[in-house]
């Protein structure tokens, strides 16, 4: 339950109660059972450019958009905003990305909104302080719910790839024809 961290005791333990039963999972899934068809990276970026059109008119454009394969493995995170700046005559230019991990791609819905919202987010601000939250829940009022719910689900993908591991032998078998 590493996604869980910070959050209160009894609500945790709640959680694992669940998990153990084998009864997240499915609950999650009736809760959130409508996929997204958003599987390319033009598909993202005109998805995010929507949300920010309609909440975040004057924000800075992005440049790009995409899913990354990479991401939830080496940074250990599940977006990335970056800002790269180049100058170009007396003029410097910031060029803003946003950086999506794939598992997204097979996610339900309302994570994926949850995510981008939050990646739109640190284009205002950057930090995780109030005035972030205020901004996120105006993308997304159920932010904090949706919040929750995805870290729910990502202890529930953790925990199917474990099993999945589990299942696989160590070694091959070696063999024995000759």
């Amino acid at each position: 339950m590493k996604y869980l961290q910070g959050y209160p005791v009894a609500l945790v333990a709640q959680a694992r109660t669940l998990m153990d039963s084998g009864e997240l999972a499915p609950m999650l899934a009736r809760k959130y059972p409508d996929p997204h068809e958003i599987r390319s990276d033009k598909a993202l970026f005109d998805y995010t450019q929507a949300l920010k059109q309609r909440f975040m008119r004057n924000a800075d454009p992005l440049a790009r958009v995409c899913y990354d394969a990479k991401l939830k493995v080496i940074q250990h995170a599940l977006g990335t905003h970056t800002r790269a700046y180049t100058v170009q005559g007396s003029r410097l230019k910031a060029r803003r990305e946003i950086r999506v991990a794939t598992l997204f791609r097979e996610a339900p819905a309302e994570f994926l909104k949850m995510i981008v919202v939050h990646e739109l987010a640190h284009i205002k601000q950057p930090d995780h302080d109030k005035a972030f939250y205020q901004l996120c829940h105006h993308m997304a009022p159920d932010y904090a719910q949706l919040e929750f719910d995805l870290r729910l689900w990502l202890c529930c993908q953790d925990a199917a790839a474990g099993e999945a591991s589990a299942l696989k032998p160590a070694h091959p078998p070696a063999d024995t024809a000759a």
